[in-house]
């Protein structure tokens, strides 16, 4: 009886940390006219309050004027923030496409 209520909780703590991978989108103008896309990876410590490194994405952009912006956190990240949390360092990956 035990086993199964912990293990329900699990499943139920994993499906809510899960949740928490969400993206965002940003289209500007009429969206990307082709597939170029520029990605980087924004690093936070503190289990995300502070960002130590910083991803421009107007830099990104450069002069394009219809671009989406995608921000999210992918497997990759998901990985590294859970190998990395043990010592509070988390990322996100930023995608610009033109």
């Amino acid at each position: 009886m035990f086993v199964k209520k912990t293990a329900a909780l699990l499943v139920a703590l994993s499906l809510l940390w899960l949740i928490g991978c969400a993206g965002h989108v940003h289209t500007i103008g009429s969206g990307p006219a082709g597939h170029t896309q520029i990605e980087a990876r924004q690093w936070y410590v503190i289990w995300g309050l502070i960002p130590i490194n910083d991803v421009d994405s107007t830099q990104m952009v450069g002069d394009a004027a219809d671009y989406k912006i995608k921000t999210e956190m992918n497997a990759l990240d998901v990985i590294i923030s859970w190998i990395g949390s043990f010592v509070t360092v988390m990322c996100r990956t930023v995608t610009v496409t033109k």
